[in-house]
């Protein structure tokens, strides 16, 4: 049999089990690393020029403590008429935010970055994107609104509906050329970054 060829570390630079679970997907080994980092946007930044700052700082500050490893880094950011939408945090806020974007269009900006870390400090190669999603909700009633936030509790969502379990029933429809962006992780994008990086995904 032919030698197995070596797969470089890989590491999700993130807290998301979102993105853990969307990762898994990939049937890669990989460690999380959870970034320390400051993700306030900063003033006058565009929606998506936020997200791919964050992206690439969550990615370079994890390899700070996996080097040699292929890093990635992800962060989202919910617009409505380009106004930044972050995590509801709680129901109250969770309820404005649906209130707002019933029957409108809001776009999710999903950026991603690898850093590839076997080059030397500074020399990293850096791969980017931002993946846009146009996601129109449903002109739904309180009390809708309401009793789903009751039944799943996506408090840590931006736009405050999860996607991929009942709260794809408040969305009209979903936009997009990557499929697994608005989860959070946009797995087209990565494996075409990660191909780029040399991992192999079909011969082991």
């Amino acid at each position: 049999m032919p030698d197995q060829p070596t797969l470089p570390r890989l590491v999700l630079a993130s807290s998301s089990k979102y993105r853990r679970e969307l990762l898994g997907r990939l049937r890669l080994p990989f460690d999380v690393i959870v970034p320390d980092i400051d993700e306030t946007p900063a003033p006058g930044e565009a929606p998506e020029q936020t997200a791919l700052r964050l992206a690439r700082q969550k990615a370079l500050a994890v390899l700070d403590r996996a080097p040699g490893a292929l890093v990635i880094g992800s962060d989202q950011v919910a617009t409505l008429d380009g106004r930044q939408i972050g995590k509801p945090g709680d129901h109250a806020n969770a309820m404005r935010q649906l209130q707002m974007m019933r029957g409108r269009q809001v776009i999710f900006h999903t950026a991603l970055c690898l850093c590839d870390g076997r080059a030397p400090r500074g020399q990293e190669n850096v791969q980017a994107a931002n993946v846009q999603t146009v996601v129109r909700f449903r002109d739904l009633p309180d009390g809708e609104l309401d009793a789903y936030l009751r039944l799943e509790q996506p408090y840590d969502c931006a736009g405050s509906a999860k996607n991929e379990a009942l709260g794809i029933a408040m969305l009209e429809s979903i936009e997009s050329s990557d499929p697994t962006a608005l989860t959070g992780l946009p797995l087209i994008t990565l494996t075409s970054m990660l191909r780029v990086a040399g991992m192999p995904f079909f011969t082991r």
